[in-house]
């Protein structure tokens, strides 16, 4: 389970890494409840992120006479509205996952259908493509530009 996730940088560093056992099917039920764990911690870290912004937003909210002042604290705001769009659109992609562990469909590439891998999923829990997958996919982007 994880102990403790880095905060507004949209991921996570420390939690205990899975112990697999002998003989143990990929994605048993063990594992989709340890990744669901983290899915659950990190989601839950990402909601007090955005209740501290909205009560800082309200405490700090000032309106200065100095348009240097007021143009600093504006920007401050539009950069924290922006980490926390980026922080909502990855709780929705958190969401996704979490149905996918409740479907039993997770851990597999969605382009070949091999497994993903534990230790990968443990650097990227939402991952949905293998290391291969990606890597063809980010070249490709690379190339062509979308």
């Amino acid at each position: 389970m994880p102990n403790e996730k880095a905060g507004s940088a949209g991921k996570f560093t420390n939690f205990t890494p899975y112990e697999i056992g002998e003989n143990e099917e990929y994605m048993s039920p063990a594992q989709l409840e340890h990744f669901k764990q983290i899915l659950l911690d990190w989601k839950q870290e990402l909601m007090e992120e955005v209740d501290r912004t909205m009560h800082h937003m309200q405490e700090d909210a000032a309106n200065y006479a100095d348009p240097s002042d007021r143009a600093t604290q504006e920007e401050e705001f539009s950069l924290e509205l922006r980490t926390r769009d980026r922080e909502r659109k990855l709780i929705k992609k958190i969401d996704q996952t979490i149905d996918q562990i409740d479907r039993e469909d997770y851990g597999f590439c969605e382009s070949c259908g091999v497994e993903i891998g534990i230790r990968r999923l443990e650097a990227r829990p939402t991952a949905t493509l293998c290391i291969d997958c990606k890597t063809l996919a980010e070249i490709r982007e690379k190339q062509t530009g979308i």
